[in-house]
């Protein structure tokens, strides 16, 4: 049997339903649902994303059974519309869709009115009694099948329509009259012919398979690589192509088109939110060329009239029916619309994408609506999202000067520079300047300037705009449709409606929460994360098993993390604490000395600071476990550099300045992160350590005599390559911790383990398990000695190497399971066959980033640990570790 590549739809049949999403696309496979529960779908027909893989594989050549099922589709739609592809008196058009699986807002390619020649454009005119619409209509098809299906730039034919709008003095596209349009459609074609060197095709069939290679091959345009790779889909997935009888927005004023979300997208609200347009077709509402009107009284703010005002009768079949959707697929829908005639039809629906605050909101509502359960919920909630909530938003009380105000698109704070292009976004992110990204309106092709930008300023579009939809999908803080700026690209500027000018480099603030623009930086405030956050979370922390620890050096990122549900310190790197400059200078005198005794000096002036330094970290924790890895310097971070400090070290040190220049030039190392540093310091040094594991249990037995404490600190050796470097250097620590613990007369327990940050050590674990009551792994330095890869260095190449799928992507991001999580794996498995009950975690960057967890959780650590701002992050995705494992997950 030939393999079946087109599903038909239609008049409540659809071959199709919506857990073909794999099959037919998101798109594809909501058009068979909406068909299948009786709700009124325009008929069509999908071509499977299997398609689109066969497409690729065979030099973009097609299957060979795909054009006689294509051929009989169209006669099915033909036949149900009383409509005839091609004819002349009675012409059926269609749409020309993307669809893939997963939600790509505006990343691909869409072709309309397709179907439309000289000819037929004379049908549609008999059809529809209107001659403007029929030409309006024709000259929209050419401007996008120019610039979809022959790559032709937009703006040569936007250029003649706006010439044409200004000999006529209308500033609208809807003051052109029929005569207008029959121009232009003339006009438009031959600036085809003369850009492309051939007509503009007149075989509806020819154009039809113009369009739907087109849309296959959008799937590896650049715009919808880069969206992929933001968004982690696989490029294998492919796209569907969806094929649909056209409807008409634009044929008068009893005609509309609008998109809206059962929800508000921004905060979760339960009301019904979205835009229409009278008179226009669905690209006029997402491209911010008209300013749209409210879906309901409620949505607007008065200067417009609403949908449910001036359509009332189909405001409320749209109530009902988008009602009806949300219950049936249990989430909040982003639906597209078009009023033909005073008649509904429902052209999209999918899970609409959301802000953080809204998914969270959206989902405990959804719980207490009893249209989901607490797990369901949990799963509704993307860790990575957690990210917009985490961090801080403008400080209410703060002076700010407000410049402008546009709509509060997607929610959130930013300061930065302004820039007016992506690519000048994107260049300054690499030079670790913060910016916002400034358009009139942005595209499709901006969106690697809007991932590099803290925030977006467009002066037009609504709240369902591209700049709005996909800054919401990013958790970008956006503000859109701010008339009240004039953009000029040539000169770099905007102005105010005062007059004020703001140049490229000017910094401002957007509050996307607001819709304010204010001039220069307004300070920020620390999140609370309470209400139905803090309902989510409690949800959460039931169903996960994976404790979360925190990398910290201070009281106060402790306190942040143990406000974020840190469940106690898996990383304190001791290093960072001798930054400051009043200590420094003694750690510089330690490293330079030139004798035990010159050590022993040193270390005197720092074993106090560091004895405070763990005492405030204990206090914090209040009992929770400590992990405190002993130092750790690659050796170029503290030496001296310059001759000033070389002069002031040397009179501190009471030695000549020669003498110590000469010191610090035997000490420079080629390559310091595999140089003297970790356990080969302690080695070397073992005094440092002493002192550092005396601090230590100082504190911890103080705390406990005095305070009443229970603490169990657990020594941290970094760096280890083999059992014998840990042997010597666990004998060393415990017998000063016994020492200390005698010297006080109390009852300290504690434990000595390793960092795993070197493939041998991971290799023979089940050696280095005879000596460490817990491993932590270092999967920063495990990431970069297994790739052999420098991560101060690699970030000039491995964006080329993302990019060019060499790796699926940065290995510094998430961690690389099929080569450095095997090394994590090893470890773990022979770390217990040795100790059964040894205590395994991460502490590398890795143990906030929502697939490394799921990953640590599979292979049975018992915690991770990572910044303090990822903590919720990391608690959120191992509760979806758990959840996935589930089958009914």
């Amino acid at each position: 049997m030939a393999v079946k590549y087109v599903y038909f739809f239609g008049d409540g049949n659809a071959e199709g339903t919506g857990s073909m999403k794999n099959l037919l696309g998101g798109k594809g496979a909501n058009l068979a649902e909406m068909t299948s529960i009786g709700l009124p779908v325009p008929a069509g027909f999908t071509i499977t994303t299997e398609v689109c893989t066969e497409f690729y594989k065979n030099d973009r050549n097609y299957p060979a059974e795909l054009k006689g099922q294509v051929d009989a589709q169209l006669q099915q739609v033909e036949q149900l519309m009383g409509k005839e592809f091609g004819d002349s008196e009675n012409p059926l058009l269609v749409s020309v869709r993307s669809g893939a699986r997963a939600s790509m807002p505006g990343m691909m390619d869409t072709v309309l009115n397709l179907g439309l020649n000289d000819e037929t454009v004379k049908g549609i005119v008999k059809q529809s009694g209107d001659e403007r619409f029929a030409y309006d209509s024709y000259r929209r098809f050419i401007q996008m099948y120019a610039n979809v299906v022959k790559n032709m730039d937009g703006e040569v034919l936007e250029d003649i329509l706006e010439e044409m709008k200004e000999k006529r003095g209308v500033e609208e596209d809807t003051a052109l009259t029929a005569e207008d349009l029959k121009e232009l459609v003339t006009l438009f074609k031959n600036k085809y012919t003369e850009e492309l060197g051939e007509a503009f095709p007149t075989d509806p069939e020819e154009q039809l398979w113009g369009a739907i290679g087109a849309v296959f091959g959008s799937w590896m345009n650049q715009r919808a690589i880069t969206y992929r790779r933001l968004n982690n889909i696989p490029a294998e997935w492919g796209t569907a192509v969806n094929v649909q009888s056209m409807v008409y927005g634009n044929m008068g004023d009893d005609c509309a088109t609008g998109v809206a979300f059962t929800r508000n997208p921004s905060t979760g609200e339960n009301l019904f939110f979205g835009e229409f347009l009278i008179n226009a077709q669905g690209e006029d509402v997402v491209a911010g060329i008209r300013t749209p009107q409210p879906i309901n009284k409620a949505g607007g703010d008065g200067t417009l009239p609403s949908m449910e005002e001036v359509m009332p009768e189909s405001y409320n079949q749209l109530m009902e029916i988008q009602q009806k959707l949300e219950k049936h697929y249990r989430d909040m829908q982003d639906i597209e619309f078009t009023i033909e005639k005073g008649r509904l039809f429902m052209l999209q629906t999918r899970n609409g994408k959301r802000t953080a605050k809204a998914a969270v909101k959206v989902a405990v509502d959804m719980v207490k609506e009893g249209l989901i359960t607490e797990k369901e919920a949990v799963l509704r909630v993307a860790p990575e999202q957690l990210d917009q909530l985490l961090h801080p938003s403008l400080d209410p009380n703060a002076d700010k000067t407000v410049i402008a105000k546009g709509l509060p698109a997607s929610p959130g704070a930013a300061s930065g520079e302004i820039v007016f292009s992506a690519d000048e976004a994107e260049e300054a992110k690499a030079m670790g300047l913060k910016v916002i990204l400034v358009r009139i309106e942005t595209s499709p092709e901006d969106i690697h300037g809007m991932h590099a930008a803290e925030g977006i300023l467009t002066a037009r579009g609504g709240m369902t705009s591209h700049a709005a939809v996909v800054a919401r999908g990013m958790g970008k803080c956006c503000v859109s449709g701010c008339g009240e700026i004039k953009i000029n690209y040539d000169t770099q500027q905007f102005t105010d409606s005062k007059g004020n000018v703001y140049k490229k480099g000017d910094v401002v603030t957007l509050d996307g929460s607001s819709g304010e623009v204010m001039s220069g930086t307004v300070p920020t405030v620390q999140p609370e994360l309470t209400g139905d956050f803090g309902l989510l979370m409690e949800w959460v922390d039931s169903i996960r098993r994976l404790k979360v620890r925190t990398n910290a050096d201070t009281p106060a990122d402790s306190a942040v993390a143990r406000s974020f549900g840190a469940e106690g310190i898996g990383l304190c790197r001791t290093e960072h604490m001798f930054f400051d400059a009043d200590r420094i200078m003694a750690v510089r005198e330690m490293i330079l000395a030139e004798d035990l005794e010159g050590r022993k000096v040193a270390l005197g002036k720092i074993i106090g600071m560091q004895r405070d330094d763990f005492l405030g970290l204990f206090r914090e924790m209040k009992g929770l476990p400590v992990t405190i890895r002993l130092l750790d310097p690659p050796l170029h971070e503290f030496l001296p550099h310059t001759d000033k400090e070389i002069d002031e070290l040397a009179a501190s040190m009471s030695v000549p300045a020669e003498k110590l220049k000469q010191k610090v030039d035997f000490l420079h190392e080629f390559n310091p992160m595999l140089g003297h540093r970790g356990c080969r310091l302690g080695i070397t040094y073992p005094e440092v350590y002493d002192m550092q594991v005396r601090a230590i249990m100082e504190a911890a037995c103080s705390l406990v005599k005095n305070e009443g404490y229970d603490i169990v600190p657990e020594i941290m050796i970094p760096l280890i390559s083999g059992v014998k470097e840990l042997e010597i250097l666990r004998a060393n620590a415990v017998k000063v911790a016994d020492e200390v613990i005698a010297e006080y007369d109390v009852k300290v327990e504690y434990l000595v383990g390793t960092m795993i940050e070197l493939p041998r050590a991971a290799i023979t674990a089940d050696q280095v398990a005879t000596q460490a009551e817990f491993f932590s792994f270092g999967t920063n330095d495990l990431t970069q000695t297994t790739y052999g890869l420098s991560r101060d260095d690699a970030g000039k190449f491995l964006p080329l190497y993302v990019e060019q799928e060499i790796f699926p992507e940065d290995p510094f991001v998430a961690i690389d399971q099929d080569g450095v999580g095997e090394l994590v794996k090893m470890g773990c498995e022979k770390g217990r066959q040795t100790r059964p009950n040894i205590k395994l975690g991460i502490c590398g960057e890795h143990g906030g980033e929502p697939s490394s967890v799921i990953f640590c959780h599979k292979i049975g650590l018992d915690y991770v640990s990572c910044s303090p701002y990822r903590v919720p992050i990391a608690r959120l995705a191992a509760a979806h570790a758990v959840l996935l494992e589930e089958p009914e997950a």
